[in-house]
Parts: C-alpha cells; sequence; structure tokens
C-alpha cells in the first residue's frame, strides 16, 4: 500500500512493468540448496559496489529480492569506487549514479578485452534534490524571443568544428563536422532586428568534469568533445554562490545568454525560461518536464546504470540475472519511487533493458 500511494503522489503508473516471478533456468537443481522449508530460489553471493548516494536504494532491492530467494548472500562495498571492482574483479555489480565515463570503459576492455554489459536501470531525476542525476535544461533570459531549439543548433552553439568523437571507447569520425555549422549570432538562429549581430553569450558548469557537460558532448555533439571557447565556466569558489546559481543569475542579467543548468534552479530565477528541444529538424520541441523526462522524450533526459561482466556469446550467471530481472521488474521499479532519489523506468525502457539479460 505504501508502494502504491508513492507511485500515485509521483504521478507515475508502474502498472504495465512486469511483475518479477522467477522461474528457474535449466541449470537450477531444485531442493539442492535448501534455507529452512524453503528450498527454490536462486542462491549464492552477489558483490555490489555503489556510492552513498545509491546505498538506500540497493538496500531496498536486496530486502525484498532476499524474501524470494532466502539462499542469496551479499557484499556490499560503498565508496566513490567507479569502475574499480568490476574491474579487478571484486564485484559482480557496479551501481553507478552515471554513465560510465570512458576512462572507465578503456579501463575494464584493457583487462578483459570487451565492453561490461550496461544496463539502465531508473531515469535520472528532474528537480527535487541533490545528487539524483537530472537531465539537463537550456535556458534563456525572459527577453529572448526563442522558445526552442533543436540539437543540431545546440551543437552550434556549444559546440565547434571537430573530426569525430566518442562512442562508448571507439573513436568515429561519424561525428565530424566543420565550422560552417558553428553558430556564434542570435540572427544565425533566425532572430532578427537588434537581435541579429549580437554575439551569444554562453554559460555553463565545468566543460569537462560534471555529468552534465557529459551527457552534452554524447547527445548533442555526438560523442564529440570541442566545445565553443567563447564558453563561461562556472565554478565554485571562495565565497561565491554555488555554481549553478552564477550560471542563472549570468543569464538573468544577460539578455543574449544562453546556459544550461539543472531545473531545480532554474525554475527558482524569474528572468529566465527553460526552452524546449527537438532531437531532429522538423521534429517535435519537447519541453523539459517530469513527465517527458520519465517518457524520455525530452532528448536530454539523464539516466543512472549498473554495469556487469558478461563476456560476449555466454550468459549471465543465474544469480546476477535475476537479481537484475527483479530490478527492472514492477516490484524493482516501485523500490526506486520508494527510494525517491531518480525516477522509474517507463514501461518501454524498462522492456529494453530486459532485452539484454537474455
Amino acid at each position: 500500500m505504501i508502494a502504491f500511494a508513492l507511485l500515485l503522489a509521483a504521478g507515475l503508473d508502474l502498472a504495465a512493468l512486469p511483475e518479477y516471478r522467477w522461474v528457474p533456468g535449466p541449470e537450477y537443481e531444485r531442493g539442492k540448496h535448501c534455507h529452512n522449508d524453503r528450498c527454490d530460489g536462486e542462491w549464492g553471493v552477489i558483490r555490489i559496489h555503489g556510492s552513498e548516494l545509491t546505498q538506500h536504494l540497493v538496500h531496498l532491492w536486496q530486502d525484498h529480492f532476499l524474501k524470494l530467494h532466502p539462499n542469496i548472500r551479499y557484499q556490499d562495498y560503498f565508496v566513490p569506487s567507479g569502475f574499480a571492482g568490476l574491474t579487478a574483479g571484486t564485484a559482480d555489480v557496479n551501481v553507478m549514479g552515471h554513465a560510465a565515463w570512458r576512462s572507465d570503459l578503456k579501463a575494464f576492455e584493457g583487462v578483459y578485452g570487451y565492453p561490461p554489459l550496461e544496463i539502465m536501470f531508473a531515469t535520472g531525476g528532474f528537480d527535487k534534490g541533490k545528487g539524483n542525476t537530472p537531465g539537463v535544461i537550456f535556458f534563456v533570459n525572459n527577453e529572448n524571443p526563442l522558445s526552442g531549439l533543436t540539437l543540431k543548433q545546440l551543437d552550434g552553439i556549444f559546440g565547434a568544428q571537430r573530426t569525430g568523437g566518442w562512442n562508448g571507447s571507439t573513436w568515429t569520425t561519424a561525428a565530424a563536422r566543420g565550422p560552417e555549422d558553428d553558430i556564434r549570432t542570435w540572427g544565425q538562429l533566425g532572430l532578427t532586428g537588434e537581435w541579429a549581430d549580437k554575439p551569444i553569450h554562453l554559460y555553463g558548469i565545468d566543460a569537462t568534469l560534471s555529468n552534465w557537460s557529459d551527457l552534452i558532448q554524447r547527445v548533442v555533439f555526438h560523442g564529440g568533445d570541442k566545445w565553443n571557447p567563447a564558453l563561461h565556466e562556472m565554478v565554485r569558489g571562495g565565497s561565491k554562490a554555488p555554481a549553478d546559481v552564477q550560471i542563472v543569475q549570468a543569464v538573468a542579467g544577460d539578455k543574449y545568454a544562453i546556459g544550461f543548468n539543472l531545473m531545480r534552479v532554474v525554475e527558482q530565477e524569474p528572468a529566465v525560461k527553460a526552452l524546449a528541444v527537438a532531437p531532429a529538424e522538423g521534429g517535435r520541441f519537447v519541453p523539459p518536464t517530469e513527465e517527458t523526462m520519465y517518457r524520455r522524450t525530452y532528448p536530454l533526459s539523464n539516466a543512472v546504470y549498473i554495469y556487469v561482466n558478461r563476456p560476449p556469446r555466454r550468459p549471465l550467471p543465474a544469480r546476477l540475472r535475476e537479481f537484475l530481472a527483479y530490478i527492472l521488474s514492477r516490484q524493482g521499479q516501485q523500490d526506486v519511487v520508494a527510494d525517491g532519489m531518480y525516477l522509474p523506468l517507463n514501461p518501454d525502457a524498462a522492456r529494453e533493458q530486459a532485452e539484454k539479460l537474455k
């Protein structure tokens, strides 16, 4: 009842998600491993590495999964360990609050010769709390007549000429583009009059070390990492306000500015407005809302991931397969809602991730 009430309060309906049901695989020997009078369920130890921010959610999953599989045991390590445990072979599951950095993937592939299996377990938050991996919001001064931009236009504004980009840990020239696609004045976006020749002033968070900058590089720059050198990168320092507040204040005081930030900060400043984003030329402009991020129709929705070591063409160990299947089920996503840090997966996203377990 508590989980159901939380779902209603959040405006999310997870009824279309499949309920978790254990179906033993052909490798299972019924009755071989018993706990008191329970002789069904997977058995073994699941070693989990994660961060302090994911600890409560992981414990919810563990407690509820253990009731279904009483022979399962856990070994946890909750520190900002990144990929260390998975790469070193001391973890079976890495729970990450963001997509793996390229350095993580390179290190793992250097040891094993293949990439880890990536499972999206939730959508990042929208405007609640800190550390919940929210999506990126682009915003302008209220005097700006624009209400939306395409991903290509955002690339032209914030990006620069590049020879290619990264697809995971692989470099590809498919993302290359020349300087002719740079957008440096508001007139290039169709604005006229006093706006036509005015340069675009850019503000954002550190372009190399933040989750949100990484998301922009992956989605807007198609894996490229070349930024417009005119970007003002805000950082926390001394007695100044936090970087995200500085960015919003800068755009609020400059009608020729554009910035990227988090909704919980943008929505507190009445002098700026969030922009809708279209994934392609001629496509529908999607506003950044909790609903569009839950549905993952907003192009800059964020996500959080689990990584496991699965060799190519090899099945996952049964205990890991079932644990991940539980996480992607209705019960596991109810745990995500109960934790309150992230948005749960919508049914389509959950089904897409569940296909990876086969």
